[in-house]
């Protein structure tokens, strides 16, 4: 695994057990954009997964992720 270099943007995927609907998938992106306002995501609510394209890195996500109420983990 690479170390992420700042100002460059990775695809994260990640699972995140508690998304199950479109509310859940809204209140993921916005917990994203809140590191975030340029990552592009997107969210697979029957797999319980996003892709993100985003210049942060994995545990900045999952931090903003966990505080939302959405922990999740890489996938």
């Amino acid at each position: 695994m690479s170390a992420h270099v700042p100002g460059t943007s990775d695809l994260q995927v990640l699972h995140i057990p508690k998304m199950r609907c479109g509310g859940c998938a809204a209140g993921v992106e916005k917990a994203i954009h809140a590191v975030d306002a340029s990552a592009a995501v997107k969210a697979d609510i029957e797999a319980r997964r996003v892709e993100v394209t985003t210049a942060a890195d994995r545990q900045t996500l999952l931090t903003a992720l966990d505080a939302a109420g959405y922990p999740a983990e890489a996938a």
